[in-house]
C-alpha cells in the first residue's frame, strides 16, 4: 500500500533506532514521509517499541550511548513521536490477527496498533512486509 494513503505513520523498533542513530538505511523518501508526519503530530510507536528496546539493551543486543530511559525519552521527545497506548483493543487484537503472522508479541502488538490506527507502518521486518503483502496491514518497507 502507498505511502499517500494514510495520514499516521507508526514506526517498527528497528526503524526508531535507525532514525535515532543517524543510520543511512531510511530512503530519502521514507526519512521525508518520517518528517512530515512528525510536522503534524501524526507520527508514533507502539506502546511495546519502549520495552523491546530495553529488552534488547538488557541481552546486550543493542548498545546506546546514554541510559536506555534517557535515550527513549529523547527520542519520543526529539522526534516528537506519539506513544500510542496499549489500550485493551489492541492488545486482544494483537491476538485476533487475521491470516498467519508469527508468534513474536512485539510484532504482533506493534501491528495490532498499527491495524488499529489505519497507520502506516514502517518496517524492514520481513515478516510484517509480507504480513502486508498479504493485504493484512499497510506497511513499507523503510530503505
Amino acid at each position: 500500500m502507498g505511502c499517500s494513503e494514510v495520514s499516521f505513520v507508526l514506526l517498527d523498533t528497528q526503524v526508531l533506532v535507525w532514525l535515532m542513530q543517524g543510520v543511512d538505511r531510511l530512503s530519502p523518501a521514507k526519512r521525508e514521509r518520517i518528517q512530515q508526519a512528525a510536522n503534524r503530530n501524526e507520527l508514533g510507536i507502539a506502546a511495546i517499541t519502549p520495552w523491546e528496546i530495553a529488552m534488547l539493551t538488557a541481552k546486550g543486543r543493542l548498545a546506546l550511548p546514554m541510559d536506555v530511559g534517557e535515550w527513549i525519552d529523547a527520542a519520543v521527545h526529539g522526534f516528537g513521536i506519539v506513544v500510542v497506548p496499549l489500550s485493551p483493543e489492541i492488545s486482544v487484537a494483537s491476538n485476533r490477527l487475521p491470516g498467519d503472522f508469527h508468534a513474536d508479541p512485539a510484532d504482533r502488538m506493534i501491528v495490532a496498533s498499527a491495524r488499529h490506527l489505519n497507520a502506516l507502518l514502517v518496517t524492514e521486518d520481513t515478516a510484517i512486509l509480507a504480513y502486508a503483502d498479504a493485504g493484512h496491514v499497510q506497511a513499507v518497507s523503510a530503505s
